[in-house]
């Protein structure tokens, strides 16, 4: 006998932010502001990072960055920047970039990947100052990435350059360290410290910060000098937050996740989006979401089996656990020093077996009353799937619209859901 659920709605969330048109003009230009050929010599190399986020128009903001340089004479070269990611290898990482379309053909320079580091220095804290010793030997280094909130550490500067100084360009020796570090000292102090060093020691020539809009596009780009890091990397971090996807409410008994992968986030999903920041499996009062159950259906196949992050729900599919690298996993795991990430939830041989047994979990209401909202990703959230029990909530508000419903959940033969994107319309 099935659960009798509610009917649902599809529909589109409308954010409030800023979209850059021409992304290659915005890159050349910032970079023009600071002026980066009164301190790169022609001939002189530069190492440019890209991380393990999938981040948008990532391929085009690096090819833009190499001509930019490359003009003034420079020879730039491309430094994978992500700690244990990749399973913490060298071919491991530069698959990663391969996946976003940064390849030695299609960039014009050479993709130099190791994971031998260069102790720089060591902090007052007693922690020594990795640095990845292909970027350390280069003339200049250009530090690339986005800004956001970190899905775990609260501060100033949580997930953007700095990060990018330690855990990137740490690889997978400096990511061990300073995440055990962060266990004892605060991660404020720790960023502030080896980024100081990092700027200090390793010729860091400029930074270009990158920050998404509510929509996963380039909402703004903007070059920094390395005196203003700090202070810059604050400020962005402040548009970041107002800029990050929400759920569509507040309260939600059971949400579920088409899918989960490091180039969604560093935690597979947002814990930020999904109010897991401060506990794994409970929002609190630092959260702006409560959401009491989470079940994820599949992992993107950008993360190549790196299922950090499933740990964060409590439902999934066999299908899920079974498409899992444990290896790569339990590498990233630990290293991030955050091993219940990848904890197994309750697995079940198809979606609807794992909706119905979490909709047992959600206290008194039943299955017909239960709050769901049915997401792609926590990176795309314009359009979502939502329980017809959230109707009047739906036609106060102005930021949400009905595309179509109501309609049953469509299950296919096997029982088993569409993703979000891929559901058809009723």
């Amino acid at each position: 006998m099935t659960t009798e659920l509610p009917k649902f709605y599809r529909v589109r969330q409308n954010f409030q932010s800023s979209r850059i048109e021409n992304v290659a003009e915005a890159v050349n230009a910032e970079l023009a502001k600071i002026n980066l050929g009164e301190v790169v010599k022609p001939g002189e190399t530069i190492a440019i990072t890209v991380g393990s986020r999938g981040i948008a128009n990532i391929a085009l903001i690096i090819k833009t960055t190499i001509e930019h340089l490359k003009s003034i004479e420079a020879v730039p070269f491309i430094v994978p920047a992500m700690g244990s990611h990749g399973g913490g290898t060298a071919e491991g990482q530069a698959g990663v970039l391969a996946g976003y379309g940064i390849t030695e053909e299609e960039m014009g320079v050479e993709i130099r990947s190791s994971m031998e580091t260069v102790v720089v220095d060591t902090t007052s804290h007693g922690i020594p100052v990795h640095f990845d010793k292909h970027a350390y030997e280069a003339d200049h280094v250009l530090i690339c990435g986005r800004v956001k909130p970190h899905t775990r550490f609260v501060g100033d500067i949580e997930s953007g350059l700095h990060k990018m100084m330690l855990i990137g360009l740490g690889k997978h020796e400096g990511a061990k360290i300073y995440h055990r570090a962060i266990e004892d000292i605060s991660f404020e102090e720790i960023i502030k410290a080896v980024g100081k060093s990092v700027l200090e020691k390793c010729s860091i020539a400029g930074g270009l910060a990158i920050v998404e809009n509510s929509y996963d596009e380039t909402g703004l780009i903007e070059a920094i000098s390395p005196g203003q890091f700090y202070e810059r990397e604050k400020a962005l971090l402040t548009i970041a937050k107002d800029w990050l996807p929400r759920l569509p409410f507040t309260q939600t008994d059971l949400l579920i996740v088409d899918r989960i992968g490091k180039n969604i986030s560093g935690s597979g999903m947002d814990a930020c989006v999904v109010g897991r920041k401060y506990n794994d499996h409970a929002a609190t009062e630092h959260d702006n979401v409560a959401v009491k159950r989470i079940m994820v259906r599949s992992l993107t196949a950008e993360t190549h089996g790196n299922a950090l992050g499933i740990g964060l729900a409590e439902f999934t599919t066999q299908r899920t656990v079974d498409s899992v690298d444990w290896k790569i996993t339990k590498i990233n795991a630990n290293t991030g020093s955050h091993p219940t990430s990848a904890m197994i939830p309750l697995a079940y041989e198809t979606d609807r077996e794992a909706i119905e047994a979490a909709l047992q979990t959600i206290g008194l209401t039943t299955p017909e009353n239960s709050r769901i909202v049915q997401i792609y990703d926590t990176l795309e959230l314009s359009e979502v799937v939502v329980s017809e029990t959230f109707l009047e909530e739906i036609n106060q508000r102005d930021d949400l619209e009905i595309i179509s419903g109501p309609f049953e959940l469509p299950f296919d033969a096997q029982h088993n859901l569409s993703s979000v994107f891929d559901e058809p319309q009723h």
